[in-house]
Order: structure tokens, then sequence, then C-alpha cells
């Protein structure tokens, strides 16, 4: 276990630092796609259906009502 911190954090932190340079409407995007890819993951955990397949509907849900919003804001 101790032999994949270093890799973990290190991924992380490239993770993180790339999305400094973005602008409103790609962090909104990106934003709603990772909560909708979590609130789908946990929703088939619940009911017994395909993780997978629950995350990546929710991420493009999320990322689609991400982007609405921001374009209904201007």
């Amino acid at each position: 276990m101790r032999s994949l911190a270093l890799p973990v954090v290190v991924i992380a932190g490239l993770a993180l630092s790339a999305c400094s340079g973005l602008n409103e409407t790609e962090q909104r995007v990106i934003s709603g796609g990772a909560i909708g890819a979590g609130v789908g993951a946990a929703g088939t955990v619940l009911t017994g259906g395909c993780v997978a397949c629950g995350a990546a509907i929710g991420g493009a849900v999320g990322a689609g009502v991400g982007y609405v919003i921001d374009q209904t804001d201007d």
C-alpha cells in the first residue's frame, strides 16, 4: 500500500494543476461532469446496476447540465 502513495499523489497533483487555466464555461462543464459521474456511480451501486455505465451516463448528463447552466447565466 505504501508503494502506491507516491504515484497517487503525483497523479492527483498533475490532474489538479491541469485545471488552472480554464475559462468559466470549461470549469462548469467539468464540475458538472464530475458531480454527475459521482452521482451516477453511487446511484447504480445502490440499485445494483452497472457502475461504469451509471458513471458514464451521469457524467455526460452532468456535463450537459453544466454547459446549459453556463449558457443561461450569460
